[in-house]
């Protein structure tokens, strides 16, 4: 039942405009003040509030804007006197809804209260709807309702606005881009690039290059001048995947920008500044790493700041049934196919694999 408020200092009138709303199946409070008004509306969330312009102390076109303040969302109606339109243009610009001038009929009242209504249910399916549109585009293809896949949300959600470098750990395909992907849409670089590079794929003795550009002519077959990635990124994230691959002397010059925040292209003298925040990723154990002296122990810690460890799937079995009716929605969009579910044998199967 949607619950209105009904603000007037006369208690007659309160009562008129209350009878009449009950009758319509509305619960109804009522208040003789703006400010008992804000009080109520501080402690109770209104569908609706009905609101004379003349109260005393505080006048209704000033509760209005506070109104509004309080709960951004709020349908205020006003009520006026005759030949006072002015002032309820005033109200309207305030924030309020719609105005009544006295005497009204209580019909029409109930009808722009109804309108009214179905105007703010509207909106409120939209933005439900506005909020799950960007959950998904921010946490595109993050399947699942574990605990473990809550709390590296909640970590993502928590790490994504400070633009520190984020440190992802985890086994292979337990969905290390798609979080790096997850902090970077909901930082406030999310209209910048997202650049990738998997260190793993790249030979050695290009990964530098890649990343930091080279000058024409800095070693055989550099023919032109060549940004990197990093550059590339700028203003953007940068996902370095698989940086427990990276050779000694690339993992030196990575700590050298994470130290500065600036860069020199291989074969070049002039030194720029980037602005790109760092998220990397590994499924080695690089306190290993360290004792075996393979990774260098201040680059660990410079990329460590936040760390987000990701759970394999079989410590989150109760994902599964999530992410079988992901890929069967995937798949009957890409093959024209109508494939309702599995069968208990399957999804049991499925659900006790190792």
């Amino acid at each position: 039942m949607e619950k209105i408020l009904v603000v007037d200092d006369d208690q007659t009138m309160r009562l008129v405009i209350t009878e009449a709303l009950k009758k319509r199946g509305y619960e109804l409070e009522e208040a003789g003040s703006a400010e008992e008004a804000l009080d109520k509306i501080k402690a109770t969330p209104f569908a609706l509030i009905v609101m004379d312009v003349r109260l005393p102390k505080m006048s209704g076109i000033e509760a209005v804007s506070r109104v509004k303040e309080i709960d951004p969302q709020a349908v205020v109606i006003v009520v006026t006197a005759y030949g006072a339109k002015e002032i309820a243009m005033d109200a309207i610009k305030n924030g309020a809804y719609d105005y009544f001038t006295k005497p009204f009929r209580l019909e029409e009242m109930g009808m722009v209260i109804k309108r009214a209504l179905e105007k703010r249910s509207l909106q409120n399916e939209i933005n439900t709807l506005r909020e799950i549109i960007k959950k998904q585009r921010e946490f595109k293809g993050i399947i699942g309702q574990s605990e473990g896949i809550k709390d590296v949300l909640e970590l993502v959600t928590r790490v994504a606005p400070l633009d520190s470098t984020v440190l992802i750990t985890g086994e292979s395909g337990t969905g290390k881009e798609l979080i790096a992907n997850a902090v970077h849409q909901r930082s406030k670089r999310s209209d910048g690039p997202f650049i990738k590079v998997n260190c793993a794929t790249i030979p050695e003795g290009l990964l530098e290059s890649e990343l930091f550009g080279h000058e024409k002519g800095a070693f055989t077959g550099a023919h032109v001048q060549r940004p990197g990635k990093f550059e590339l990124a700028h203003k953007g994230t940068i996902f370095l995947d698989e940086t427990g691959d990276m050779s000694p002397a690339t993992q030196s010059k990575l700590l050298r920008f994470l130290e500065q925040k600036e860069l020199e292209r291989v074969g070049g003298t002039r030194t720029m500044k980037v602005d790109v925040r760092v998220i990397t990723a590994t499924n080695q154990d690089l306190s290993l790493a360290m004792k075996e002296k393979r990774f260098r122990e201040d680059l660990y810690f410079r990329l460590n700041v936040f760390p987000i460890e990701l759970p394999p799937l079989r410590e989150r079995r109760e994902d599964i049934p999530f992410l079988v009716d992901h890929f069967i929605e995937e798949t009957n969009l890409k093959l024209g196919t109508c494939i309702n579910g599995l069968s208990k044998d399957a999804m049991e199967l499925l659900l006790g694999y190792q």
